[in-house]
């Protein structure tokens, strides 16, 4: 199946809540001002753009599966940041990194295993690797009401997450070469700030992409209806942190 292309306008208007996450991982990364540093999952720049602040004498480079998402972030960041479009589970880099910062991706990619391999090939030896994404039980409100929606376009598909437990990334993450590993989770419940746009872009995107298209905006407001009120995403991260031997 070819990469998902994002609604990047819509994603950098409805962002707010993953910069938040994102602030929180950065802080993470302890740099030092003077790193070369891999965004991957840029998304529409805006974590990417705060990265930048943290390496003043540094380079940042970021990449994202979603051509629409590298157009979006470089016409916040210009020049300022090299961008291009890749898979990172077929990532390959010219020159490594001496630190990898991801947020909110790696539950969209369904191959970890690989995923962390090419990431350690990435990074430079002692390299670090500071990430969150969707993890066990992330948004398990949201997938209960799908399901209550029941369209026949979705039936037997079994969604686009990959939705990770701490001990299974550790065990991954130590098979691709990793060392000093922590994984954990930590909830974040989401009150969304425009909820039928947000959810619409930022969580049924690729399901909108499987429902014919006069099907789209009454099924995410059929979900949104089959959710308790107050409305709320129930989300629950999974924070990595790791290091390249």
């Amino acid at each position: 199946m070819p990469p998902r292309e994002w609604n990047a306008a819509s994603y950098d208007r409805m962002s707010d809540p993953q910069v938040a996450m994102g602030l929180d991982v950065i802080e993470r990364l302890d740099l030092r001002g003077d790193e070369r540093v891999l965004d991957v999952g840029c998304g529409s720049g805006r974590v990417t753009e705060q990265l930048l602040a943290r390496v003043p004498n540094g380079t940042v480079v970021g990449t994202d599966g979603s051509q629409a998402m590298v157009d979006q972030a470089r016409e916040r960041l210009g020049d300022r940041v090299e961008l291009f479009a890749a898979d990172a589970a077929e990532l390959v880099v010219d020159e490594p990194f001496d630190a990898i910062l991801s947020t909110a991706t790696f539950h969209w990619i369904p191959d970890h295993d690989r995923l962390f391999a090419r990431l350690h090939d990435a990074l430079r030896p002692g390299g670090k690797l500071v990430a969150q994404c969707g993890g066990a039980g992330n948004i398990a409100n949201v997938e209960a009401a799908i399901a209550k929606v029941d369209h026949p376009a979705l039936r037997g598909w079994p969604g686009p997450w990959n939705f990770a437990a701490p001990d299974e990334t550790v065990e991954r993450l130590t098979r691709a070469g990793f060392t000093d590993i922590w994984a954990w989770l930590q909830q974040w419940p989401l009150d969304p700030p425009n909820p039928r746009e947000f959810f619409a872009t930022v969580i049924l995107g690729s399901h909108l992409e499987r429902v014919p298209d006069e099907d789209r905006m009454p099924f995410v407001d059929a979900v949104i209806d089959a959710m308790t009120v107050p409305l709320r995403a129930d989300y629950v991260r999974l924070n990595i942190l790791a290091r390249r031997s």
